[in-house]
C-alpha cells in the first residue's frame, strides 16, 4: 500500500497535474544555463547542467516542429495563467521526463508483494498469497527501489512542489472546500483505529481545533441529484442501485444530472484524499505530518488557512508521499525483523459465516473507501462502496448541498472561457476517477445484470 502511495502520487504530480501548472512551450525560449542555475538553487537532482538541459529543449522542440505533440497535445499553452518563467518550466518539463523513468520502476516495487500494479493480486480474505516472495532477495529489491523512490521525492517531487508553488500563492485562496473526511490508512498493531499511522478522522466547518473520530454509522448516500429512482438518503447497508428507466439523459428543469450518489457524512458533503488525511493528521499533532506541513507553510511564507485551497491539497499529496515514504522503511525493519524471529504467517482460515454485516474503511492514494456487505446464507445479500470520486465528484443532495468539486469550482476566476485551465487546475487536484465512482448498465436497454457466481 506504502508503494503504491509513493507511485500514485509521483505520477500525479508531475503526469496528470504538472502541465496545469507548467508551460511546456514557454521551455523552449528558456536559457539551458539559466535553467541549470535554478535546478541547482532549488533541487538536489542527481542530473542537470546545461547541457542536460539543452538536449531536454532540443527533444520538446522536436516534439512541436513534428507537430505531434503526444502527452502534450491537448493543453492551452501559451495561456495567460500560466506564470512559470520559461526557466522553471524547462526544468519541471525535464523533470517530468524524469518521472516517467521513475514511475515504471515504482510500479515494479508495488507488483513485489501485490502481484502487479495498481490492483493488487495477492490480496485475499484472510490475508496475502505472496508468501514465496518473502525472501531476502526481493524484499532487497523492494527495498532498493523505495529508497530510490524516496530520494526522488526528497529532492526532486518536493522541491519541484514548493518552486511551482512559489509561484502560484494566490491559489492559496481558490479551489477550497469546507469539510474532510479520512477513515485513515497503515494501521501499525491490531489496535484499529488507534494505531493508524494515517489517522481516522473528520474535521467540519474547517476547524482544525475540533477534529473528531469518524464512523461508519454516520455515512448516508442521497439520490435525490442523481440518476436513480428516487428514495431517501440511505446509509450504505442499506443501499440500492436503481438507475432510472427512462432515458438518463441531461434534460434542464429535471433536478438530475450525474450518475453519481451524493455520500455524506452526518449530512453534510466531506472532501477525502489527500487534504483531508493530511489536515486531520495535522490536526491531531502528527509527529511527521505536522513539522512538514509547517515547514512548506512557513517556506511559502503563506498561512494555514492556505491549506483549505486547491495550492494546499496539491501540496498535501507530496507532504504524505513523503512522510509514507520514510516510514516504510520502519515497515520493512519490522518484517525484516518478524522473519528473523520465524515468523513467516501470511494468512488465516476463515469461513463464510451463514448471516452476517461487515464493513471495511481505508485510505487508498485517492482518498477514503468503504465496502458494506450482508451476508445471508452463506451469500452476499447486499454489497455497497462508497469510492473516493464518489465523495468528492457527487452532485448535490435533496437539501441542496454542493458536492465538494462542485463548491471547490465556485468563485474560480477564469480568464478564457474557452480555454479553462483555472478550472482544470481544481478539478485535476482532486485526481478524478469517473470511472471509480459509478455502476454499469447496458447503454442500450439501461439494464443492470444480475450475475450468479457457481
Amino acid at each position: 500500500m506504502g508503494a503504491q502511495f509513493q507511485h500514485d502520487h509521483i505520477v500525479h504530480f508531475y503526469h496528470l497535474h504538472a502541465l496545469d501548472w507548467v508551460d511546456i512551450v514557454s521551455a523552449l525560449k528558456a536559457d539551458p544555463k539559466k535553467t541549470a542555475a535554478l535546478a541547482d538553487n532549488v533541487s538536489n537532482a542527481p542530473w542537470g547542467g546545461a547541457v542536460y538541459f539543452k538536449n531536454v529543449q532540443q527533444r520538446l522542440q522536436t516534439f512541436v516542429d513534428s507537430g505531434q505533440l503526444g502527452p502534450f497535445a491537448n493543453a492551452y499553452w501559451g495561456h495567460s495563467a500560466y506564470n512559470l518563467p520559461p526557466e522553471a518550466n524547462l526544468m519541471a518539463s525535464a523533470h517530468y521526463i524524469e518521472a516517467l523513468r521513475l514511475q515504471a520502476k515504482a510500479a515494479r516495487m508495488h507488483a513485489i508483494f501485490g502481484g502487479k500494479n495498481p490492483h493488487p493480486q495477492s490480496l485475499v480474505v484472510g490475508g496475502v498469497t505472496c508468501v514465496r516472495d518473502l525472501t531476502p532477495g526481493r524484499i532487497a529489491e523492494f527495498l532498493y527501489i523505495t529508497k530510490e523512490a524516496q530520494d526522488f521525492i526528497k529532492n526532486v517531487y518536493i522541491p519541484d512542489l514548493l518552486a511551482v508553488a512559489s509561484f502560484y500563492k494566490d491559489w492559496g485562496a481558490i479551489g477550497g472546500t469546507s469539510n474532510f473526511l479520512a477513515w485513515g490508512e497503515f494501521p501499525e498493531t491490531a489496535n484499529e483505529p488507534e494505531s493508524l499511522y494515517m489517522p481516522r478522522g473528520v474535521v467540519m466547518k474547517r476547524n482544525l481545533g475540533g477534529v473528531k473520530m469518524a464512523h461508519q454509522d454516520k455515512v448516508t448516500e442521497d439520490v435525490t441529484r442523481a440518476w436513480y429512482e428516487d428514495g431517501g438518503a440511505q446509509h450504505p447497508y442499506k443501499g440500492e442501485t436503481r438507475p432510472l428507466q427512462e432515458d438518463p439523459k441531461y434534460k434542464p428543469g429535471d433536478g438530475k444530472y450525474s450518475w453519481f450518489k451524493a455520500p455524506r457524512y452526518e449530512g453534510q458533503p466531506c472532501e477525502v484524499g489527500p487534504l483531508a488525511r493530511v489536515l486531520v493528521a495535522y490536526a491531531k499533532g502528527h509527529k511527521d505530518i505536522k513539522p512538514i506541513v509547517d515547514n512548506v507553510l512557513k517556506t511559502l511564507n503563506v498561512p494555514a488557512g492556505a491549506l483549505f485551497s486547491t495550492l494546499g491539497r496539491t501540496a498535501a499529496r507530496g507532504i504524505e508521499t513523503m512522510a509514507i515514504g520514510e516510514q516504510m522503511q520502519t515497515w520493512v525493519d519490522e518484517l525484516v525483523a518478524n522473519l528473523k524471529s520465524g515468523d513467516s504467517k501470511t494468512y488465516q482460515p476463515y469461513e463464510m459465516p451463514d448471516s452476517a454485516m461487515g464493513v471495511g474503511l481505508n485510505d487508498v492514494p485517492r482518498g477514503s473507501l468503504g465496502h458494506w456487505v450482508q451476508v445471508e446464507n452463506k451469500k452476499i445479500k447486499n454489497y455497497q462502496y462508497v469510492v473516493p470520486s464518489t465523495w468528492n465528484l457527487g452532485p448535490r443532495d435533496v437539501n441542496n448541498n454542493l458536492g465538494p468539486v462542485e463548491e471547490a469550482l465556485i468563485g474560480t476566476p477564469v480568464a478564457d472561457p474557452k480555454k479553462p485551465l483555472e478550472v482544470l487546475r481544481t478539478v485535476h487536484s482532486f485526481d478524478p476517477c469517473v470511472a471509480c465512482g459509478v455502476h454499469v448498465i447496458d447503454p442500450d436497454s439501461n439494464q443492470v445484470y444480475k450475475i450468479k457466481a457457481l
